[in-house]
């Protein structure tokens, strides 16, 4: 039977060189499913500062930008949400993992990283007909090393470990595209993470978390399941304008085409922005007190530990640490969390069942005139807290659908 593809693949595609222009690049930003139109919103912001940054249509899982080498500086400094700033290199149609090779053999690797430098190739598909997607990673690494050799005499290392450089290949159902990866580990690595808690949320996610929530910088955050820290150390970050990417390496540092000068002239910037945060608005609380701990360490490593405080509590038990009738105009109280649920651990001996209304009680009794954003990955969770959320958004952490629960807490907002 005929491929339904063969129209596609009767000719290959020429691949798409890479740019030479200094402002013509597309690059496309990875995030979580569901935080897109949020990425959108800082990409636009950041390009109210650059003239030669656009934020593309997003695509579900990212959002394409166009923009300069040195507008991807600024995103892998300054963005919270995506996971990588990846550089379109080229792309093609396919039949087969040999049209890949071409395509990858046939790009200007020259340009932007030596035979010297260590690579690792990373591959994600979408529909793709290949039987293997690793093979075709494999075919991209060897039309890169057959280019190099036959330019120097020589084929670059590869190191899945600690690479150099970092090339990543996108499979979708009738074309390929190859990427190279200006950020090198994930943008949700921030630098400052030294310990985890049983289940971590990634930062990313947790920046997503309360950009969509409608949380502001100025408004006061208590986490009461804190774990490691991860949503009150992204939020006290916001509030003292701290870039997320001022702490870390990144993957363009090793490739040609950039201007270290104003790299390390944007970061010295970024840093003389950085202002302090009164104690009094960041809040974190949990069970363990190991959790309490990491939360507090994690917070010195990430410049904001003065800005929270943290003790060791039962969220069952929690009690507000501001009163929210009595906050200036403007200054909202907010609960924020990613509580436990199927897909994490539970409080010892008490089912998602049972910690779930015991959860709304809380809330309804001792936290009104809170705003309250609960992420859920158990999608009867929900259901079993018995409060009427005004608001569900969907959210994927990693594969994991989830819902983030909006609820304003007012008298009688839990059911009986």
């Amino acid at each position: 039977m005929q491929s339904p593809y063969s129209s596609v693949y009767k000719k290959r595609s020429a691949a798409v060189q890479l740019p030479t222009a200094p402002n013509a690049f597309d690059f496309f930003l990875p995030c979580p499913r569901g935080v897109e139109a949020a990425l959108a919103d800082e990409v636009k912001a950041l390009a109210e500062h650059s003239p030669t940054l656009r934020a593309g249509t997003p695509t579900p899982g990212g959002l394409p930008v166009q923009g300069s080498l040195t507008d991807a500086m600024r995103l892998n400094l300054h963005c919270r949400l995506p996971s990588r700033v990846l550089l379109l290199g080229g792309s093609c149609s396919y039949a087969d993992a040999e049209d890949i090779y071409h395509l990858a053999r046939d790009l200007a690797w020259e340009k932007w990283f030596d035979v010297t430098q260590a690579l690792r190739v990373d591959v994600t598909a979408e529909r793709s007909p290949l039987e293997s997607i690793k093979f075709a990673a494999l075919r991209v690494k060897d039309g890169i090393c057959d280019r190099f050799r036959a330019l120097t005499g020589e084929r670059p290392d590869v190191d899945t470990a600690h690479p150099d450089v970092r090339i990543h290949l996108h499979l979708r159902e009738a074309d390929a595209l190859l990427y190279l990866d200006t950020s090198g580990e994930p943008l949700f690595k921030r630098g400052w993470r030294s310990e985890h808690g049983a289940a971590p949320l990634k930062e990313h996610l947790a920046a997503g978390l309360l950009k969509l929530s409608g949380w502001t910088p100025g408004d006061v955050l208590f986490d009461p399941l804190c774990g490691s820290g991860t949503l009150v150390i992204e939020a006290a970050q916001m509030a003292a304008h701290r870039a997320p990417g001022l702490d870390r390496i990144f993957g363009f540092e090793a490739l040609h085409g950039f201007d270290m000068d104003s790299w390390n002239a944007m970061r010295e910037q970024a840093r003389q922005a950085v202002q302090p945060v009164a104690p009094g608005q960041f809040f974190a609380a949990d069970i363990d007190p190991v959790n309490v701990r990491m939360t507090l360490d994690n917070a010195r490593r990430a410049g904001v530990d003065g800005a929270i405080a943290a003790q060791a509590g039962d969220v069952i038990a929690a009690i507000p640490p501001v009163d929210a009738a009595a906050l200036p105009a403007g200054q909202a109280a907010w609960l924020i969390s990613n509580p436990p649920y199927n897909e994490r651990i539970t409080p010892e001996g008490e089912a998602a069942d049972d910690f779930a209304p015991q959860l709304a009680r809380t809330l309804k009794q001792r936290f009104a005139g809170w705003h309250v954003a609960l992420l859920a990955a158990d999608l009867h969770w929900d259901k079993a807290l018995r409060l009427k959320p005004r608001r569900r958004i969907v959210l994927f952490n990693g594969t994991i659908e989830c819902r983030l629960m909006l609820i304003d807490m007012v008298a009688g907002s839990a059911r009986g």
